[in-house]
């Protein structure tokens, strides 16, 4: 389950540089570059929830040890 994580992960990093650059900076919320700017909010929560579930299953495996 730890790779498919860090390959979640790779995977929204990529997404969020795709639609950072996609975005239109002299008119971010409009058009495109609206889309742009969802797909980076949403890859940024994927990211910090798979870091979350990374981080969790490290504090589960501590705990099953003891």
């Amino acid at each position: 389950m730890k790779k498919w994580i860090y390959v979640f992960m790779f995977l929204a990093i990529a997404a969020l540089g795709f639609n950072t650059f996609q975005i239109e900076w002299s008119a971010p919320l409009e058009g495109k570059s609206l889309v742009a700017c969802i797909g980076v909010l949403a890859s940024a929560c994927a990211l910090l929830l798979l870091v979350l579930l990374s981080q969790s299953l490290k504090v589960a495996q501590k705990l099953k040890r003891k």
